[in-house]
């Protein structure tokens, strides 16, 4: 369990009556296994965590857990739900310091059952980013989170991989996302949900007029749309084998787009199949070389030998005089 879950699970079980396992799942964002393991932790911990089945039943926690949610103030708890942001991207939004008192306070009140081991928080440190991951670019979380508080539009200039040009968008927005280590500005743009990563945002500037978002729709269920939408979506199936050494690097990448067939497999590769949005997101298996071998569609393999050619024409040695 992360520190964050743990005290936002300790925070809702303290502040309210019974609940469910499945509202603690869903206000957590995660299964009903995890939360169950969840709860087994915090038992194993000495926390009088006690589960009741029936109509009328729920988990509560009993008194005598020491955590006394009034002691914190409307932002602190605010920050100590912010939950699965590691240490440097709480900094990145500028909320380290509010986030820190919260949990003294919270730590304050628990009781050191075991003195001689030190704090988790003290001997494990979660970082989300990618390693080399760049952070040089201008509209910071930080910088952003003002405006999209206050509800107000956006107007940015997006440099988009797709367009030859940065392109000048008013959006609605629902506000910060961190997937993966990046951030993303997930907003409406002419009443269709998009998201924009913060690192091709080269200038932006908050507009004097109030968002305009769909109604019913939030930061949550539009990213959720979103990413089911690209995961899912695709224009182009590739079918393809791929080495058995870069199975696992494979997967990594394409995540849930490359789906295996366990029942084709060999010494020398696994059968997949990889889905691509555009037919031009195949280029992305370039840099696997001769490790991937793709089989169709023949429009993948066409496009997939231009451009190999011309990346060898770009590196062909220089005619001699």
């Amino acid at each position: 369990m992360t520190p964050d879950r743990f005290f936002t699970l300790m925070l809702l079980l303290t502040s309210r009556g019974a609940v469910t396992t499945q509202e603690l799942a869903s206000a957590l964002g995660v299964s009903l296994r995890t939360v169950t393991r969840d709860l087994n932790w915090l038992r194993d911990a000495g926390l009088p965590v006690s589960a009741h089945r029936g109509r009328l039943g729920g988990v509560i926690m009993l008194p005598g857990s020491g955590l006394d949610p009034t002691r914190l103030t409307p932002g602190e708890r605010d920050h100590l739900l912010l939950t699965g942001l590691d240490e440097k991207q709480r900094a990145e939004l500028n909320t380290s310091a509010e986030t820190q008192r919260a949990l003294s306070k919270v730590a304050a009140t628990q009781p050191r059952r075991v003195p001689e081991l030190l704090p988790l928080t003290d001997v494990v440190h979660v970082d989300s980013r990618p390693w080399h991951q760049t952070r040089a670019f201008d509209a910071t979380p930080a910088s952003m989170i003002g405006a999209v508080r206050q509800g107000r539009r956006l107007r940015i200039e997006y440099d988009s991989p797709r367009e030859s040009s940065p392109r000048d968008l008013v959006v609605d927005p629902y506000g910060l996302f961190a997937k993966a280590g990046i951030w993303y500005l997930v907003a409406d743009c002419a009443r269709v949900p998009r998201m924009y990563r913060l690192e091709r945002i080269t200038t932006w500037k908050a507009v004097d007029q109030p968002r305009r978002i769909r109604e019913s729709q939030t930061l949550a269920t539009v990213a959720a749309a979103l990413i089911a939408q690209w995961e899912h979506d695709h224009a182009i199936e590739v079918s393809a084998t791929i080495d058995p050494t870069q199975i696992e690097r494979a997967q990594r990448i394409f995540g849930q787009r490359l789906v295996r067939d366990d029942y084709e497999q060999s010494a020398t590769g696994h059968k997949v199949t990889i889905r691509f949005l555009y037919l031009e997101d195949v280029g992305a298996l370039l840099p696997f070389g001769s490790a991937i071998t793709v089989h169709g569609p023949t429009e993948a393999r066409a496009h997939l030998r231009d451009l190999a050619i011309r990346l060898a024409h770009h590196y062909a040695p220089s005619p001699t005089p």
